[in-house]
């Protein structure tokens, strides 16, 4: 019976949490920056997978078959693949970001600006929402006996020629491994090139660099928390894909506290705004402990660890407001 609490625990902070964010940075004007516009990104993808997956993976564990039907068996599990993968390519995008600031802080100014930001993220979604229709596809209602009795259950069609083992091992490739590899190797080039140089740029100021700092910090620990928290259930899923997942009352329990962990990304990257960024655990403060309006909320000028937003002929450049 604990299941459904920590769930709900889970989707309530997730609601809250994300809401805020997206709340906090629309509402802000001075921090409205590229990486800003990737995060309320990454804050939508959580929404959407705190209302549309969270409850129905806990209906699965409590209830003994599922009772939302055929469309919505297809619609749940093809938001899972979705929301899972915008999370994942955000990061990747937030880490492109870092890696432009860092190595190439001058000449990518024109490049990071707000409206190619939008176009990166539009262009994201388009794939995903296209290239994941097959989930839908592939999953279904099915029945089962049990005690005489005929339930169903949404599952993976394999009954119907859809290879399981390549849909677990295709969702852990896609999801995880490849956008952790890309990001892997974005930071491993800001490393070499700030080893290489001894600094990011001579002609960015030492405030400048501290913002960046800051901000890829933030942004490392935001990677840390995905990998960590995704890691336990992709691997649980491929292996019982691979029929090597022992069905125990230890291994139903493990896979259980997995997917909490899993769930729990979904409502910790607001809490990880709010240790590393200044602005933001101000803003969450006027928000929620004063009541203040929007436009309250705007600070009253750039503070060390900031970086004041710029204009290009494309739109705001490269601003590290956080």
């Amino acid at each position: 019976m604990m299941v459904p609490v920590f769930f709900g625990m889970i989707g309530l902070a997730g609601l809250i949490g994300n809401g805020l964010v997206v709340l906090v940075v629309a509402a802000n004007p001075s921090m409205r920056s590229t990486t800003n516009l990737l995060i309320i990104n990454l804050a939508a993808a959580d929404l959407l997978f705190v209302v549309f997956c969270v409850p129905f993976t806990a209906t699965d564990y409590i209830l003994p078959e599922w009772p939302f039907g055929e469309v919505w068996c297809k619609f749940v599990q093809y938001m899972i693949v979705v929301t899972a993968h915008a999370s994942a390519y955000t990061l990747v995008l937030m880490s492109l970001d870092r890696f432009l600031a860092v190595v190439h802080p001058i000449t990518s100014m024109s490049l990071r600006t707000e409206r190619n930001a939008v176009i990166a993220i539009a262009v994201t979604w388009f794939i995903i929402l296209t290239t994941a229709i097959p989930v839908g596809v592939a999953h279904g209602v099915l029945f089962y006996p049990n005690k005489g009795i005929n339930y169903t259950a949404c599952l993976f069609l394999h009954t119907e020629g859809y290879n399981l083992i390549a849909f677990h091992v295709s969702f852990f490739l896609s999801s995880y491994v490849v956008p952790l590899t890309l990001i892997s190797m974005l930071y491993i080039g800001m490393l070499a090139r700030l080893w290489k140089s001894g600094a990011p740029g001579g002609r960015v100021s030492a405030e400048s660099r501290r913002g960046k700092k800051r901000v890829t910090r933030m942004v490392v620990v935001v990677v840390l928390a995905f990998a960590f928290c995704w890691c336990p259930i992709q691997v649980i899923l491929v292996l019982k894909s691979l029929e090597m997942y022992e069905v125990t009352h230890v291994s139903i329990i493990t896979q259980i506290v997995a997917h909490v962990l899993a769930y729990t990304n979904s409502c910790i990257n607001p809490i990880l705004y709010a240790f590393l960024s200044d602005n933001f655990r101000k803003a969450f403060r006027k928000v929620v402990w004063c009541g203040a309006p929007p436009s309250l909320l705007i600070p009253q000028g750039p503070r060390t660890g900031e970086t004041k937003t710029t204009r290009t002929g494309n739109g705001t450049s490269n601003a590290d407001v956080l």
